[in-house]
């Protein structure tokens, strides 16, 4: 990640919203439709269409703009994503989340019991080097 100050556009490349914290950091979601369309894999893929996917999700990227990418989903196309993403100039980034439990008391003295979500830093793609 840039020096503190430097303001820098990490594109949501991920089927799910970003969190308040992600999106503190510089995340932006793009056009989500076309991201879940290539996120999604309804039958067993080839190497082709993973390739294909891996740039057109690195398309999407370069054409918004990104200086990085949050990216995950099906571990197979995570290694061809970023290879698309660097060759684009676009750094990835997977976020490292915290998945807290919260129990909430209903009316009917129920417990609905949900994990949240919560952003704690960033693990860089092909490099392995950990951010806060």
């Amino acid at each position: 990640m840039p020096a503190e100050g430097v303001v820098i556009m990490i594109i949501n490349l991920t089927q799910h919203a970003p969190t308040q914290e992600q999106i503190q950091s510089g995340v932006v979601d793009s056009d989500r439709a076309a991201i879940k369309a290539a996120l999604s894999f309804e039958s067993l893929p080839t190497r082709e269409e993973i390739q294909a996917r891996a740039h057109a999700l690195a398309d999407i990227a370069e054409s918004a703009g990104a200086d990085c990418a949050m990216i995950g989903g099906a571990p197979y196309l995570m290694a061809p994503l970023e290879a698309a993403l660097a060759w684009a100039g676009i750094q990835p980034f997977y976020s490292f989340t915290e998945r807290v439990s919260v129990e909430e008391t209903l009316p009917d003295g129920s417990v609905r019991k949900t994990a949240v979500f919560k952003h704690c830093g960033w693990v860089r793609g092909r490099e392995a080097e950990i951010l806060q």
